[in-house]
């Protein structure tokens, strides 16, 4: 189970050196902006805008010096369909809310790039017939948010699809065909080897198709890796995969290369401290690789008590940290210095409990929408489900919709 989901995952990404950085200016519903340097979007830490408790992109940027942001995920609809929707239920035509948070980070001077796929829920290259339809969706949301940059997030258990694949790597060559300069990164898991059968499958079908992206990024955590050592480790084997696969030589593999981690504490118990991130920040620049992102943003706060009583969380890193530490490692990437002494937030107010819903039965059917407590929360079905306690799972069919 891969980054603590409470939504999805994450993707691997090639790169084209299409246009170097030049600015790309692009219409659409959030009106026209200009491209941001490609390193910062290879340096953009994911963040879910709707779940898990998002924090405030004005005020990681303040505190940081961050400017791009990896928003996820899109999804295909729950209910069936090949239109985009965020985390499947929200659709990308109708969307408001994270068009706001869109605009509030370029009103900042900041951008972000869009995730589609991760581990949970429906993907469109599960739901759309061909890799023509597939795009097709995609390019909706490039146009309505204006987009520079796009992340294919390609794991279990879509990447286990061939035909998914297929249309998803086929996708992807056509967004970056149709529109020049586009950053496209791939993220995929990870392994000791680099990455598994399932993520080898995914770069030859890439390599059949002729599509090269910005980067392929793998994901080294929840796979028994033990802090940076394992994880250089694995980038170095996944360097020989990319070498082997694309007949590139050592420094062209690295150049096409990425690392997406996961901060604190991961789903399946490992720990990845700041220490950790610097070693492989290091390793990063040092080999010249194309990425260097996280998951997650929303989890880059220290817990209540700092390791969580031993557990993963959504919301918090269960390492002891300040707020927004492991943002100031994607900052060092992109090339700048960040903040020394972060700004003092403003007091959040301390909000007033919602009533509780009907309390939780193990014995009832639950579907799409009903509502429970548990636990002291309310919780919302996302899906049909019986005998699955609310919160057992990250990536379960319950949405924490907060304290009652």
């Amino acid at each position: 189970m891969r980054r603590l989901r409470a939504c999805l995952g994450a993707a691997a990404a090639v790169t084209l050196a299409a246009a170097g950085t030049t600015a790309l200016v692009a219409s659409s519903a959030s009106g026209a902006t200009t491209a941001l340097d490609n390193r910062w979007y290879a340096a953009a830490p994911y963040l879910m805008p709707l779940d898990n408790d998002p924090p405030d992109p004005a005020a990681i940027m303040d505190a940081t010096g961050l400017k791009a942001f990896q928003l996820a995920f899109v999804l295909a609809p729950d209910g069936g369909g090949c239109t985009p929707t965020w985390g499947g239920t929200a659709p990308v035509a109708s969307d408001t809310a994270v068009k706001s948070v869109i605009s509030t980070i370029r009103a900042k001077g900041g951008d972000v790039s869009v995730s589609i796929g991760g581990y949970g829920g429906t993907k469109l290259g599960q739901a759309c017939a061909d890799p023509a339809s597939t795009a097709a969706a995609y390019q909706q949301v490039v146009t309505r948010y204006g987009l520079h940059a796009i992340d294919f997030d390609l794991e279990e258990p879509e990447y286990e699809n061939s035909a998914a694949i297929r249309n998803e790597i086929g996708a992807a060559k056509i967004l970056q065909q149709n529109n020049p300069g586009l950053y496209v990164s791939v993220t995929t898991a990870g392994t000791a080897d680099g990455t598994g059968w399932f993520g080898k499958q995914m770069l030859l079908e890439a390599k059949a198709q002729g599509f090269t992206p910005n980067n392929f990024s793998i994901m080294p955590f929840d796979g028994g890796f033990n802090g940076a050592a394992s994880q250089t480790g694995a980038l170095a084997n996944f360097n020989t995969i990319l070498q082997s696969t694309f007949g590139w030589d050592q420094a062209t593999a690295y150049a096409h290369e990425g690392f997406s981690g996961m901060n604190g504490r991961s789903d399946t118990g490992e720990y990845f401290t700041q220490a950790d991130f610097q070693t492989v920040l290091d390793y990063a620049t040092s080999h010249h690789m194309d990425r260097f992102t996280f998951w997650s943003l929303n989890r880059d706060r220290q817990c209540t008590p700092a390791d969580n009583g031993g557990r993963t969380s959504g919301t918090c890193s269960s390492v002891a940290q300040n707020a927004w530490d492991f943002a100031k490692y994607s900052v060092k990437f992109a090339g700048v210095t960040p903040p020394t002494t972060p700004p003092t937030p403003t007091p959040t107010p301390t909000p007033t409990p919602a009533s509780c819903k009907p309390a939780w039965s193990s014995t009832a059917v639950y579907t799409g929408g009903d509502e429970v407590s548990y636990g002291k929360h309310n919780w919302k079905a996302k899906w049909w489900t019986q005998n699955e306690a609310p919160g057992a799972s990250q990536w379960g069919p319950w949405q924490d919709e907060g304290a009652c």
